[in-house]
């Protein structure tokens, strides 16, 4: 294998990161990407310097973005300022600076085997591994982050992600890079090896398999999620405002005796409701008298600006805020999303990049403000449901592992609030496999609603208790699973996948083999 790989180095490189992200979904092939993996190793370890190695890691990892962030492309058929087809570019642009990540964890690796002068592949794996939790974690973190596509995402339909409980969505991309070394290894006869990898995965991936998330008790909070199936070009229409409104009421249903948590998606109200009573007046009137409405909309910020004469009122900054109303028109709570989306939300270097032509992909003329970042908001107790606390995670914030929960007040639950009407097919479903993740790591059910799709609830274990599919109008209406008593990785954070991180490579110390 490694003679038809070495043919064309830099092609197999690229060819293999293109097909390793059909392990994400929709596609869900991980065989494939642990054999693309298996065919990068190769590549590293016959690499004969810095600059080599570095190329083909790059050239994976170009592959590898470019197929799995596709998505990003459907997102400019929706922006009239700036030409469709420069989404495709976009995909391009962005997918050549984040493979600068892969090649970084090829060139660490093979620098740091090298120093050791170990003989044999066991060091080099364990130390790719290692590099590939710093890296993955660089990325999420650096120019304000894009932790999209976390590699152990594609170990979801194996089991073994139930161990992200303990080393979290980094830890799992480590994993990854192990199974696909034990390929490595069996390749070259070392019998030992690849069984000492093989075996834990294994009793990992039984472990995920068989454990249950705890069932919802008698008596346990009603909830129901609403999907209303707007697409992204028909959601900020004016003359379907009305339109809109009769669906999501239709959706909601009547009010029942027991108290409901009702939940609506992103953005789904056009009003600010701390400036209009009357929308809260008439969003009150969908509410039983024990309901809470969760539901998406902004808030903004005007400035005056004396024009001598009079004083003009101009937009100067908006939220995107999740309210949360009560039956009789008050706002009970707040979240004010923290962790926006660069050239979605807000345009970075405004003054050089709009008279260019450019724009952020959500309409409107003034930036999105960052909130405060993760908090629990209060749910108000009401007719036998008991007062309990709700995290909030508004659509993008959900993939940033270790950052979603306040860890000083723990939540019984996070809301996902999201807009996915404008990320085609791939991005809609790589986003609940994210959110999944999440909910496993913290043991914290999590309701996903979103106008076209998935609208999801998800156990504390990551399963898809229910679900409304891409481009479906429907409601989810169920009881709310409960949360699982705090994992290691919900009390440690990203400490827990950096400890992995140390403990690769002091085993790769420790099994090094001195060349002779």
């Amino acid at each position: 294998m490694l003679a038809i790989l070495l043919r064309h180095p830099r092609c197999s490189a690229l060819l293999a990161g293109f097909l390793s992200a059909a392990g994400f979904a929709p596609l869900s092939l991980w065989p494939v990407t642990l054999a693309c993996f298996f065919a990068l190793l190769l590549l590293i370890e016959a690499a004969p310097d810095r600059r080599t190695v570095f190329t083909r890691g790059w050239l994976f990892g170009l592959g590898h973005f470019t197929l799995g962030l596709n998505w990003i492309a459907h997102a400019f058929t929706f922006q009239d300022a700036m030409p469709h087809w420069f989404g495709y570019g976009a995909v391009i642009l962005l997918s050549l600076y984040l493979a600068v990540y892969p090649g970084l964890a090829a060139l660490t690796a093979w620098w740091a085997n090298q120093r050791m002068r170990s003989g044999g592949p066991l060091p080099l794996i364990l130390l790719f591994a290692a590099f590939w939790i710093a890296t993955e974690y660089l990325r999420a973190v650096a120019f304000t982050g894009f932790a999209w596509n976390p590699l152990g995402a594609v170990l979801l339909p194996t089991g073994v992600a139930i161990a992200s409980t303990l080393i979290g969505t980094y830890g799992l991309g480590a994993l990854v890079v192990l199974a696909s070394g034990a390929l490595m290894l069996a390749s070259r006869r070392h019998f030992a090896s690849a069984p000492a990898i093989l075996l834990p995965l294994c009793v990992i991936a039984l472990w995920g398999q068989i454990a249950a998330a705890p069932q919802a008790p008698a008596g346990a909070p009603r909830i129901r999620v609403v999907q209303p199936n707007i697409g992204q070009g028909e959601k900020y229409s004016p003359t379907l405002e009305a339109e809109h409104f009769r669906a999501y009421a239709a959706l909601t249903g009547a009010p029942r005796p027991a108290p409901r948590l009702i939940f609506w998606p992103e953005a789904a109200v056009p009003a600010y409701l701390d400036m209009e009573p009357e929308w809260r007046t008439r969003l009150a009137g969908l509410l039983g008298p024990g309901d809470l409405l969760m539901t998406g909309g902004d808030k903004v910020y005007y400035k005056e600006i004396d024009k001598g004469l009079y004083v003009d009122r101009v937009l100067s900054g908006a939220n995107n805020s999740l309210w949360v109303v009560t039956p009789d028109a008050r706002i009970a709570a707040r979240y004010d999303k923290a962790h926006l989306v660069p050239y979605g939300e807000y345009l970075p270097m405004r003054s050089i990049l709009q008279p260019l032509g450019l724009s952020r992909l959500v309409p409107g003329d003034a930036d999105f403000w960052p909130g405060p970042g993760a908090r629990s908001l209060d749910l108000p107790a009401a007719l036998g449901r008991p007062a309990m606390k709700m995290g909030v995670q508004i659509c993008y914030e959900i993939i940033f592992s270790g950052h979603v929960v306040d860890r000083a007040n723990r939540p019984a639950f996070l809301f996902n609030p999201s807009n996915d009407a404008w990320f085609g097919s791939w991005g809609p479903v790589q986003h609940l496999a994210q959110a999944r993740l999440r909910a496993i790591e913290e043991g914290l059910p999590i309701i996903r609603s979103t106008p076209t799709g998935v609208s999801a609830v998800i156990d504390a274990r990551g399963h898809v208790r229910h679900a409304l599919s891409l481009g479906r109008a429907g409601f989810l209406d169920t009881s709310l699973p409960p949360a699982r008593p705090p994992t290691l990785f919900s009390r440690t954070g990203n400490l827990a996948p950096m400890a992995f991180l140390i403990l690769l490579i002091a085993v790769a110390i420790a099994t090094r083999e001195s060349r002779r």
